[in-house]
């Protein structure tokens, strides 16, 4: 099967990584892919897949969002009538080509398949929640047109249902890991930073991660002795934070970390795995730490609570997360045979559920149900 994929090579983000890990999948299970992205011509970056690339051009391009330029439908246009793909899976960028494709892909005759993960928090119980809930009302009326939109948790389906989206063109597929890569296992990393209890925090150092409640929670908890916390990421506010919370307080900044065998020493040396987020999809930083057998404390905004329910972690409201860790972290750092039990069950959790491979085999059999609906549409035009 030959796959057109539409999605986004930088800057690093979820997307980002949805893309690379999906499209590598795709490529060891013997399918082509070409890679359509909003860059300038560049160099392969590290673990890419050696497939076609299409380079759309564009105006301004952010971790949240993409402007396009006036031409970049045309050169998708002309770049799919020359692919001649099988299905076009697009894993929507934020840019208003997003809403374009339905129309372009209907012209060529092409089935249509949309990933659609913009982070949410359904309760809405904020200002950042509101203004992620007004993005899901303004693309409902368009992902109605695709031939099937991939949200990654039930939660995310039911919301979009209330907005409009049939359900029949819902499909429930969530992130996955690849649990032999991201296993638990022995790491260095606690010695090189002198840490008897290592807390970890990986993601964007921005307001909706609300890494500052943590990082209040942490300082008014006096985590003293040999207990460290990580963060791993960088962001917006890392300039204004990382000031106020440094080693003085047993708290280590690594800034953005790109290897990825690095990060995953950094999760397998982790005893807790914090994750605040205001809002969220469904983390793909959570999984892994899951995955590497983490005890897991995370907000229920998204899909992370429905992640971790039943005992697989502990969820946090997203509101008063700073109350809330001041209690707890205290508690994790005095009962590790708590986080090694809550490690174990996290673990379970990600075989259970959230494995790469068996997701990839039910997105395989999404593109051939899509293929076989669109055969059945064209032959009963034909007849008539």
């Amino acid at each position: 099967m030959h796959i057109a994929w539409l999605g986004k090579k930088s800057p690093f983000c979820g997307n980002v990584t949805y893309s690379r890990e999906i499209t590598n999948s795709l490529l060891d299970r013997g399918n082509r892919v070409s890679f359509l992205h909003f860059a300038q011509e560049e160099s392969m970056q590290e673990n890419w897949p050696d497939c076609p690339e299409v380079f759309l051009p564009f105006i301004y391009k952010s971790q949240v969002y993409t402007i396009p330029t006036p031409n970049s439908s045309k050169i998708l246009t002309r770049s799919l009538e020359q692919l001649q793909p099988d299905l076009v899976h697009a894993s929507l960028t934020l840019s208003t080509l997003d809403f374009r494709l339905p129309e372009i892909c209907s012209e060529l005759n092409l089935p249509l398949v949309a990933t659609f993960h913009p982070a949410f928090d359904s309760k809405l119980r904020n200002l950042k929640s509101s203004t992620q809930f007004l993005a899901y009302q303004l693309y409902a009326p368009f992902l109605a047109h695709y031939d099937r939109v991939i949200v990654f948790s039930k939660m995310q389906r039911d919301l979009l249902v209330k907005l409009g989206v049939p359900v029949k063109k819902l499909a429930v597929i969530p992130n996955g890991v690849d649990v032999q890569k991201y296993a638990p296992g022995f790491s260095h990393f606690k010695s090189e930073v002198n840490a008897e209890r290592l807390f970890v925090y990986q993601g964007r150092i921005s307001t909706e991660k609300n890494v500052e409640a943590l990082l209040r929670a942490w300082k008014h908890s006096e985590m003293h002795g040999n207990s460290k916390l990580v963060i791993v990421g960088d962001g917006p506010l890392t300039a204004s934070l990382k000031p106020l919370y440094g080693e003085e307080y047993n708290i280590i900044w690594l800034g953005f970390v790109a290897d990825e065998r690095r990060r995953i020493e950094i999760l397998q040396a982790a005893d807790v795995f914090i994750l605040p987020s205001l809002v969220e999809g469904l983390s793909l930083s959570l999984l892994e730490a899951m995955s590497c057998g983490v005890a897991c404390l995370a907000t229920d905004a998204g899909a992370d609570g429905e992640v971790l329910e039943d005992g697989a972690g502990v969820v946090l409201s997203t509101q008063g997360v700073t109350t809330q860790l001041k209690t707890l972290l205290p508690l994790f750092r005095d009962h590790p045979e708590l986080t090694s039990l809550l490690g174990q069950k996290a673990r379970l959790r990600v075989l259970d559920r959230y494995t790469l491979s068996r997701n990839i085999t039910r997105l395989e059999k999404l593109y051939v149900d899509v293929l076989r609906s669109r055969h059945v549409q064209l032959s009963r035009g034909y007849r008539h």
